[in-house]
């Protein structure tokens, strides 16, 4: 019996990772638990030298200073004598920095395919933090790497887009998914709101996510100023605004996953004023939960909010957010949180994502198909 060994190598995993770690924790445990394919995943570890357990391979990397447990690769050599040592039939890329260029080293060594996964838009995430100057470099960058890939996927059209018109060719979609057991309306709380001081009866808004300024708390904020009660916003994660108005209530620290389950579970509604999301993984933990999403028209939100869900609304507008928190609420958050719930189990259940993950696995290796992920 053939077994087909994929690698997954990244630097975006950490104790409080997103959608990256997220991803690969599901792809994991599908994968290892299929009898034809062995699964492996490099991370970043500490030193000096690189352990592993349960197929999961900790490389020694440096920390990043006030990096919140992120380490960044810094030596290519132990990258590359890892992968070496496993030989995997396909290496997936799943960041654009060294550990990408380990992968491409692997690839001349073993001649094995590479995939490059585009978690996230790295020329937006420079000019943020640098300003524009760079972004003709940083484009020119992406354009190189990803172009050196046998095949790219992205999370979006959106970004996909976005590669295709710096020159990339071989770019798919392939959405990311949600576990619909953590994130389900079975963890409502009803004592939820007696627990965090907030008023019973409240309309319970919630954001949860990390406190950067691509979130664009400020308009959550105006938003809330505009609605006034029984409206109540909750404020979930790192680095979020310490002087709020009295109905806003904030949890300034990462919550994990069974936590944020239960708080989406408990609310009423999402809300995300984030303009530059490459998918925009809480919103659909949040559709699973049951929680209607009130979030901005940009990024990837319009390809994943429909209005069976959720609405839309003009990005950088309180008064439009507003509006529409109100218009979800006239039309009845109940229902649409239950059709959220439904399309979400028809569309980003992680068991289909892993299913199309393997057919583009197939594509690239170019020999029998690769066993079907079971439910």
């Amino acid at each position: 019996m053939l077994i087909v060994h994929i690698a997954d190598i990244t630097m975006f995993y950490a104790p409080a990772s997103g959608g990256v770690r997220t991803y690969l924790d599901a792809k994991h445990r599908r994968l290892d638990a299929m009898h034809d394919v062995r699964h492996s995943l490099l991370i970043p570890g500490p030193g000096p030298s690189a352990q592993h357990a349960n197929g999961i391979y900790q490389v020694p990397a440096p920390p990043l200073p006030f990096g919140k447990g992120y380490r960044f690769p810094v030596r290519l050599a132990p990258w590359c004598n890892v992968l070496r040592r496993l030989k995997p039939d396909l290496i997936e890329v799943g960041d654009p920095y060294l550990t990408a260029w380990a992968a491409l080293e692997a690839r001349r060594k073993l001649d094995v395919p590479v995939i490059g996964f585009y978690h996230s838009d790295l020329p937006l995430l420079v000019s943020n933090r640098m300003g524009n100057w760079f972004t003709p470099n940083v484009e020119a960058y992406v354009s190189k790497l990803y172009g050196h890939f046998d095949r790219v996927l992205a999370p979006s059209q959106v970004m996909a887009d976005k590669l295709r018109r710096l020159g990339v060719r071989e770019v798919h979609v392939q959405r990311l998914g949600v576990d619909l057991a953590t994130f389900n309306p079975e963890h409502r709380d009803p004592h939820l709101r007696a627990e965090l001081g907030i008023p019973e009866g409240s309309r319970l808004l919630v954001f949860a996510g990390r406190g950067s300024r691509e979130k664009n708390l400020p308009v959550l904020l105006d938003c809330i100023g505009h609605l006034g009660r029984p409206y109540h916003l909750l404020l979930v994660g790192s680095n979020m605004p310490a002087n709020v108005p009295e109905n806003v209530t904030v949890i300034d620290h990462f919550c994990p996953p069974a936590q944020v389950a239960r708080l989406l579970a408990s609310a009423d509604l999402l809300l995300h004023a984030g303009d530059q999301e490459t998918f925009g993984l809480v919103i659909l933990e949040a559709m699973a939960s049951a929680t209607p999403v009130v979030a901005v028209r940009a990024g990837a939100f319009g390809e994943i909010v429909t209005p069976a869900g959720g609405r839309l609304c003009r990005p950088n507008d309180g008064l439009a957010m507003a509006n529409a928190v109100r218009e979800v609420f006239e039309e009845g958050v109940y229902q649409l949180g239950a059709q959220a719930r439904r399309h979400v189990e028809q569309h980003y259940a992680w068991d289909s994502v892993v299913n199309g993950l393997l057919q583009h696995y197939q594509a690239v290796l170019g020999h029998q198909p690769l066993v079907r992920a079971h439910g």
